[in-house]
């Protein structure tokens, strides 16, 4: 396991992701409209606004007003603290809050892809990325195959990398837009 993963400008947030499962899930979770730092500082803010992190709290805890607080968790308060709830249920209910589980009990490929993929929040470009990520800087072997062709987290290993990976990434929006016409 990693000592951090150079996601944010916050050496604090870097390791909270690196070493708490249940934070490289939600940061994947709020990783959709805001800038990679944003998304992946979310979980240590959630952190010291409630005063503990862990799967129970989120699931039971009326998140949508610590999303509002200012500066704001995402630029999209309501929906973000609806899938977050929604994502510790779903580690409640099917992990027993475990978040490493999901993919510590896939025993192959196909059930690691089925594991990320029932995470709310979760579509096909997030179970890639979180697959490099977990194939690349954990070493988890079931996650090698979902590793696609082109950048992703998994590939940032600096803040150097992470600003190649963010120009990558949107080299690679614009090739697929132009593709489809």
């Amino acid at each position: 396991m990693p000592e951090r993963l150079c996601f944010t400008d916050s050496e604090e947030a870097n390791a909270l992701i690196a070493t708490d499962p249940l934070a490289l899930l939600v940061g994947f979770v709020l990783d959709q409209q805001v800038t990679v730092q944003k998304a992946f500082s979310g979980p240590l803010v959630l952190r010291e606004r409630l005063g503990g992190f862990d799967a129970t709290t989120l699931a039971s805890t009326d998140l949508e007003p610590v999303f509002r607080a200012r500066p704001a968790i995402h630029r999209f308060p309501g929906s973000m603290a609806g899938r977050v709830h929604d994502l510790a249920a779903h580690l409640l209910e099917h992990y027993d809050g475990d978040a490493a589980r999901v993919w510590t009990d896939a025993v192959d490929s196909d059930a690691l892809r089925s594991n990320l993929a029932g995470l709310p929040g979760f579509g096909e470009m997030k179970v890639a990325s979180l697959g490099a990520v977990l194939a690349n800087r954990f070493g988890v072997e079931s996650a090698r195959e979902l590793v696609p062709p082109h950048p992703t987290l998994g590939d940032v290993d600096s803040p150097q990398a992470l600003a190649d990976y963010q120009a990558a990434k949107r080299a690679h929006k614009a090739r697929v837009r132009a593709s489809r016409g």
